[in-house]
């Protein structure tokens, strides 16, 4: 099993960046996906999660509004789609699969919101 982030970097407040999480050795389509994030310090937070059996998304409330994921089953990613960002926003960005008994963690990328 394994799940890859990738889009992470430094940005200005204000701006976008989208994350990606390519994932690989499990059905992915039956899997929620969760994009957590840890800031220094800080214990790790639910950031949103789509579901693998109609794509419903749920966001934490900080998050409502700037954020969005999203998934393509056909290229076993999850992607979160992240606007207007903010200094508070800086954090390690971790991809998570769950599925019953079923967790897997990708190695997390980093976000950087700074002028």
């Amino acid at each position: 099993v394994q799940l890859v982030e990738s889009g992470g970097g430094l940005v200005q407040p204000g701006g976008s960046l989208r994350l990606s999480c390519a994932a690989s050795g499990f059905t992915f389509s039956r899997f929620a996906m969760n994009w957590y994030r840890q800031a220094p310090g800080k214990g790790r937070e639910l950031v949103a999660t789509i579901t693998g059996a109609d794509d419903l998304t749920t966001y934490a409330d900080s998050m409502k509004g700037r954020f969005t994921i999203s998934r393509d089953n056909a290229k076993n990613t999850v992607y979160l789609q992240m606007d207007s960002l903010k200094p508070e926003d800086t954090a390690v960005y971790y991809c998570n699969a769950r599925r019953s008994l079923y967790n897997y963690w990708g190695q997390g990328t980093q976000v950087t919101v700074s002028s």
